[in-house]
């Protein structure tokens, strides 16, 4: 079976998606592989939009001609299939591997996305240095216009900048992506603490990448896929970002280019160091830590167990009130069960505009580095966190997994509330389509 990825470069979630495939097809574990093609507005209005209803980046096309939008949902159909070589351990052989690989995939998809989009677009506004403007405005040009010269390509870009996003009124009158910023909690007040979270995960990654070449050990997981996302197309490739990491961060950096596949210094999954015999022979061994092979018995090592702080410390919150003031929303006038919820968005949803913004039924408050402020509820962390706890309830399902998941997470800030989870989401289930959500109660 052939596949067919629709994406963008420089696209945070294309980018997750787009190395979870190359890493089956490399690995074997692919059927005739996928073809990465480049989603032009032509495309995504004229084929996307009919198919799915939903114009987001990535989806995916296999030859069957079922559709699949959305990152985790893909990466969650291919593994369905395709069971040769998993990113996903065993939930009751390795309970604790398994769950710290959910959980790091939602601290990068939902958390991380605020200093990453900020970082993008900060170093875009007019005034601030180093700046990358040009450049991201490149990117953009070459995906809205990809059959025009370089330089009618730049200008797309740059048109649409100004007349979509209101580049020059950033500060003053958030529109597009800074809007979305803003709903996100991401202010002049805030976004210094938003990117000092990020620079403290990096140094987290430093530590653990400096011992093992992937999350789990020597080959990568769910967890690596996710967190690629936010540190690829956002921080890795961006100029301002780019060059960041690279001087600061080295073994983070290498860390991105091994998890992408393509570079042969980085020494990547599936990939052999050879050494001389006695003969002159060649003789191989994997190039990756840990003999290429996730860690034995379940082991997390201190390093991740690290990370994993970081999303109870600071995203763990703002989700126990994500459940409350959905639960509550739903169970109000406002909403008649059933009906139709948020989706996924980088802005409040228009129809739910007045809710998700201000002082709305689905806004809350929040913390970040010590400095409050305020930010939309987003309903699609809902159906992330019902995954989250089916996981949770087939690692727990014996009493070996549940004192072995229970004596792990006590290590953690509110960690044990995580044991909690399904009484949690009573009140506020969800149900996906696509794109689309639906409460069910």
């Amino acid at each position: 079976m052939t596949y067919r990825l629709f994406s963008w470069e420089h696209s945070y979630f294309s980018g997750k998606a787009r190395a979870h495939l190359r890493y089956k097809e490399r690995m074997g574990d692919l059927g005739e592989g996928y073809e990465d093609i480049l989603a032009t507005p032509e495309l995504t209005e004229g084929l996307l939009a009919p198919a799915t209803g939903s114009i987001a980046i990535p989806q995916l096309l296999s030859s069957d001609g079922s559709w699949v939008q959305d990152s985790s949902d893909i990466i969650d159909f291919i593994e369905a299939s395709h069971k040769k070589v998993p990113v996903i351990p065993n939930a009751v052989e390795a309970p604790r591997q398994t769950l710290a690989s959910y959980l790091v995939e939602l601290l990068a998809d939902e958390w991380m996305v605020v200093p990453a989009f900020w970082e993008r677009w900060h170093y875009s506004l007019p005034g601030i240095e180093p700046n990358h403007a040009h450049y991201n405005a490149m990117q953009w040009g070459s995906m809205i216009a990809p059959a025009a010269p370089g330089k009618d390509r730049l200008a797309a870009g740059e048109y649409i900048f100004e007349e979509l996003f209101a580049i020059s009124q950033a500060r003053t009158n958030p529109q597009g992506v800074y809007a979305g910023l803003v709903h996100l909690g991401c202010n002049k007040e805030t976004e210094q603490a938003w990117w000092a979270s990020m620079e403290n995960i990096f140094t987290l990654l430093d530590t653990h990448f400096g011992a093992h070449d992937f999350l789990l050990g020597g080959r990568p997981s769910l967890g690596d896929f996710g967190l690629f996302g936010p540190l690829y197309a956002h921080i890795y490739r961006d100029a301002t970002s780019g060059f960041m990491l690279r001087t600061q961060h080295p073994i983070v950096s290498e860390w991105v280019e091994r998890t992408n596949g393509d570079n042969l210094t980085a020494r990547t999954y599936g990939q052999q160091l050879y050494s001389l015999g006695p003969d002159g022979e060649l003789i191989g061994r994997p190039a990756t830590s840990d003999g290429g092979q996730w860690l034995t018995n379940d082991q997390v090592p201190p390093s991740l167990d690290a990370l994993i702080a970081v999303f109870f410390e600071e995203m763990w919150p703002v989700l126990t009130s994500t459940m409350e003031k959905t639960a509550a929303f739903i169970a109000s006038p406002a909403h008649k069960l059933g009906d139709e919820l948020p989706g996924k968005t980088f802005t409040a949803d228009p129809p739910w505009i007045d809710h998700q913004t201000g002082d709305g039924a689905l806004t809350h408050d929040f913390k970040i580095g010590g400095v409050q402020a305020r930010r939309m509820v987003i309903p699609y962390h809902l159906w992330m966190l019902q995954r989250l706890n089916g996981v949770l309830e087939e690692a727990t399902a014996t009493e070996t997994g549940r004192e072995c998941v229970t004596k792990w997470l006590q290590q953690f800030p509110r960690g044990e509330e995580l044991m909690e989870l399904r009484d949690r989401l009573s009140g506020c289930h969800v149900r996906k389509e696509g794109a689309r959500l639906f409460s069910i109660g």
